[in-house]
């Protein structure tokens, strides 16, 4: 086949339809990474004018320029919009877009569930931007403390703004870090083992799986707010057995992981950039991989150190506070990587290298007024002044802005196929550096003299006012500075010169493609045996280009790419990905109208949208599989290898790996809840404790066991080929199931005292409620395994779909039980038959 026939059979089946069409149904993970990168950006813009209005105010004394109320809401939606709609989602884009083309594949490995968390993400954000224009705009800041965001001090809708549209946001986060995770360790190119993967895709997979286990905390807590200002279930009341400081825990839970959630891919962006502009490779790839592993797994265990001036005891103080210093280590380790790339090399200060410079410099600050803070006694004298605030931003704008500017400017002919003017980019970068640091280096002067943070004005004669007035000149000035880059990059594209292919000399596989990127990315994959993989000459890219690789052909209109071995590299299937659909979109709407019926109070609704929302579901995963056997398919280069619905470690199956593990740590978050307020909780235990149905206990624990028995026998009769048989004990799974749901409905209903009485009715209650959600879609994957036996999808060599069943059915059970046991600990003795 020629090379011309071969990028036109290929853009055929990859493609992306023209006009709106287009727009509503590509799951092109490009399209996607650039929407998600053009959004978070104009929130940013949204968020700097925000903050410009907040310095505004505080320029002067006593400043009448907007009121509280008004400044409540500018502050809140400041912080919220650049830690929620711009940090994360921006380098989500980054990665959506970057990863398969570093890791020499054609896409992530869930397409459409990359676009709907895009339309979650828009959807979301929307709310929040069309609160603010209503004048009802979240006040309670960023972080939503309670009692302050509770029902008696924020009794309008403002709280719930924040807390259903962040959730909305948070699901779309949620699909990002279980597609990122799945598609670093199994859409590589045949080869690239994990010690052969770029060091950007050792960053971006350690912040994917820290995205798993770190937002559930906050979902929850945003869960049990909601509810307690929707329904009265006291979680947060001390009145009624609950605590404020809970809120506390699982925000922080959340927020000091975020941190490096924001920080890490921007240091990826470092490590990936730096070599290039130094032309020398990055020293010390293992003491880098490793750092970056000890960082994301230490971050999880700091998060009290946010809560120093709420009473914690001594003993917690100084382990916190030991291990908050002992965290820069690993840190420090990838600096002194880069500066010995540095000295190894010849560093050329281009514009990358220029905003890599600014990073060094801010971020080092940055990480030095975090040392402080992490002493209790300096802590405890600067908490919750502007001293916070700048380190706050010294570290995010520090550790995340500069890096993206250079990656932006890095990837621009990869982005845009342009080059940018270097004078212009030059005057942006020293007016934000100059700007930023203007704003933020005197703002700890004014947190060391008393400045409280989040206040709307201030007296004069404290000192204060220069300093104010100061950063807030400095402030206008970066704000310049951005808008510059604004100006730079989008003249760049419409007027730049044109790029040639590697303008930068790289060796890592982006490079290595047409520019602009096709849909398909690579006309073939590449067999990868270096982490750098491309020569000079192109040698490579040319017989890429000419099919030379790996599934160098276009079969029977299937989009397909390579999977491989998670930690070899060696391919071990193809795996055929769906194609454009109007399906993410219509799931996201009709999951939009479930939040939008939480926030306008008509709870009728709430139900009906998210069976609506099963059911596109069902047809969603309809459409996935195949209803004949392949075997092995020639996948070139003398290679053969099955389909992923015949492979046993596809991407699907570790894909509810790791949807597990994100529903198992809101699950141990719920748990924690509980015991926090079991042990410091005002009136516990409260006079009436659970008294449930001992002989619904037992029912349940029969229908489990029965259950997980049917499910067992149904996969071996499906394994050996009895499919009729596999459906009969999958119909006595469902059966068992089914009953046992019930009898943990009648448990709650029978023994369960009032939620809205005591947080202790209100806790039990949400683990009746949990384990009750997971029944019925344990029902549903059921009834869903059964129909697609019928339909031909299940044999033998197709046991994809049973596994993944298996997998939340054994979930479901264990979770079911877990509910029963720590509910039934502390009333063990008052229980009935």
């Amino acid at each position: 086949m020629s090379a011309l026939k071969l990028h036109g059979e290929l853009d055929a089946i990859w493609g992306v339809p023209r006009g709106w069409r287009g727009v509503l149904t590509s799951v092109n993970h490009s399209d996607l990474g650039i929407r998600f990168m053009v959004a978070a950006g104009i929130y940013f813009c949204i968020g700097g004018l925000l903050a410009m209005l907040i310095r505004a105010q505080l320029a002067t004394p006593r400043s009448a320029f907007v009121g509280p109320e008004i400044y409540n809401q500018i502050f809140t939606m400041h912080g919220s919009l650049m830690m929620f709609m711009f940090a994360i989602p921006f380098f989500e884009g980054l990665a959506m877009y970057m990863l398969p083309k570093l890791l020499g594949s054609r896409d992530l490995a869930f397409p459409r569930l990359s676009a709907f968390g895009w339309w979650c993400y828009l959807f979301g954000g929307f709310i929040l931007l069309v609160a603010m224009g209503l004048g009802v705009a979240p006040d309670g800041g960023w972080f939503m403390y309670t009692p302050l965001a509770s029902k008696t001090y924020t009794p309008g809708i403002n709280a719930d703004v924040w807390l259903l549209g962040i959730t909305f946001v948070e699901v779309s986060a949620v699909c990002a870090s279980i597609e990122i995770t799945v598609s670093v360790l199994k859409l590589r190119a045949p080869g690239m083992s994990l010690g052969k993967m770029p060091i950007f895709a050792w960053y971006i997979l350690v912040t994917a799986l820290m995205m798993v286990v770190g937002f559930p905390p906050l979902i929850l807590a945003s869960t049990l707010l909601e509810i307690e200002r929707a329904f009265g279930w006291p979680f947060f009341d001390p009145q009624r057995g609950g605590n404020p400081l809970l809120w506390q825990h699982l925000f922080w839970l959340f927020g000091h992981p975020e941190v490096y959630i924001i920080f890490l891919p921007a240091a990826g962006v470092v490590s990936t950039v730096l070599p290039v502009m130094v032309r020398h490779p990055l020293l010390g790839y293992g003491w880098i991989v490793g750092s970056i592993l000890v960082l994301g797994f230490f971050s999880f265990g700091l998060w009290v150190h946010h809560m120093f001036a709420t009473g914690i005891p001594h003993l917690a103080l100084a382990l916190f506070s030991a291990a908050s210093a002992l965290v820069a280590v690993p840190s420090v380790v990838q600096l002194f990587a880069w500066l010995a790339t540095m000295w190894a090399g010849r560093p050329q200060m281009r514009l990358p290298m220029l905003y890599i410079a600014g990073f060094f410099f801010t971020f080092l600050l940055g990480g030095l007024t975090g040392v402080m803070l992490a002493m209790v006694p300096f802590n405890w004298q600067v908490h919750d002044t502007a001293f916070v605030t700048a380190h706050l931003h010294y570290v995010l704008v520090g550790g995340f802005v500069f890096p993206m500017l250079a990656g932006l400017y890095y990837w621009l002919p990869r982005l845009a196929a342009r080059r940018s003017h270097p004078l212009l980019g030059q005057l942006a970068f020293w007016l934000i550096f100059v700007g930023f640091n203007a704003t933020f280096l005197v703002m700890h002067l004014t947190g060391l003299l008393g400045m409280p943070r989040r206040v709307s004005t201030y007296e004069a004669g404290l000192g204060w006012e220069w300093l104010n007035l100061f950063s807030s000149i400095g402030s206008f000035v970066m704000t310049f500075g951005f808008a510059t880059v604004v100006i730079d990059v989008g003249l760049a594209i419409a007027f730049g010169r044109r790029s040639s292919r590697n303008p930068w000399r790289a060796s890592t596989l982006e490079w290595a493609m047409p520019i602009p990127a096709p849909s398909y990315n690579f006309a073939s994959l590449p067999h990868v045996e270096s982490r750098e993989p491309l020569d000079r000459h192109h040698r490579l890219a040319r017989s890429l280009a000419q099919g030379e690789g790996y599934l160098g052909r276009g079969r029977s209109g299937l989009r397909e790419t390579t999977g491989v071995d998670m930690i070899s590299g060696e391919v071990t299937e193809v795996v055929i990905l769906p194609g454009n659909s109007g399906l993410p979109i219509v799931t996201a709407l009709t999951l939009g109208v479930f939040f939008l019926s939480l926030l306008l109070g008509v709870y009728w609704l709430a139900p009906a949208a998210l069976l609506a929302v099963t059911a596109l579901a069902w047809r969603w995963a309809s459409a996935l599989g195949a209803q004949a056997d392949l075997g092995a398919v020639p996948i070139g280069l003398g290679q053969a290898v099955p389909p992923h619905h015949e492979a046993k470690d596809a991407p699907g199956w570790w894909g509810s790996i790791f949807a597990l593990i994100t529903d198992a740590t809101f699950f141990a978050s719920l748990l924690f809840g509980y015991a926090f307020l079991a042990t410091v909780g005002p009136g516990w235990p409260p006079p009436q404790l659970a008294q449930p149905s001992l002989a619904a206990t037992v029912v349940v624990f029969l229908a489990a066991l029965a259950a997980f028995l049917a499910e067992r026998s149904a996969l071996t009769a499906a394994q050996d080929g009895r499919l009729q048989d596999a459906i009969r004990a999958y119909a006595g799974a469902f059966g068992a199931l089914l009953v046992g749901l019930l009898a943990l409905l009648v448990f709650g209903w029978l023994g369960l005292p009032s939620p809205r009485d005591h947080a202790y009715g209100a806790v039990t209650w949400m683990l009746v409620g949990y384990g009750s959600v997971h029944g019925f879609v344990a029902l549903v994957t059921l009834a869903f395994v059964m129909r697609r036996i019928g339909t031909g999808h299940v044999s033998p060599a197709r046991l994809l779909e049973p596994r993944i069943v298996r997998l939340w059915l054994h979930y479901t059970l264990f979770a079911m039980l877990l509910c029963l046991v720590a509910i039934a600990i502390p009333g063990a003795a008052s229980w009935h038959w």
